[in-house]
């Protein structure tokens, strides 16, 4: 019996914490004026912007990688991590190895 209590419990929390994020979204949209699909993707964007500036500021993923994770070019994550203000990660040999990448192209 002790362990069906314990369950019961644990699932009426796990409910609990989701009903709060559903009203979360829910109020979001309203005020967004969107519908909750609208608001869940939009979430799920700002979540992947920011897991990328995360491990582009931890030194994990390359600025390539950083982009990629977040689903947007390499020119928009430079603009994104400004506006963050997350310095780069550059040094002088990742832009003369980039300068002559750029020369064996044209």
């Amino acid at each position: 019996m002790a362990n069906y209590l314990k369950r019961r419990n644990d699932y009426d929390i796990y409910n609990n914490e989701h009903k709060d994020d559903y009203d979360f979204v829910k109020r979001l949209a309203i005020e967004e004026k969107e519908d909750i699909s609208a608001a869940v993707r939009e979430l799920i964007n700002l979540g992947r912007i920011h897991f990328a500036i995360e491990q582009y500021k931890s030194g994990t993923a390359s600025l390539g990688k950083t982009a990629r994770l977040a689903g947007v070019s390499i020119s928009k994550m430079i603009d994104i991590l400004a506006d963050y203000g997350v310095k780069s990660n550059l040094d002088d040999e990742d832009y003369r190895e980039g300068l002559k990448n750029l020369e064996a192209v044209y």
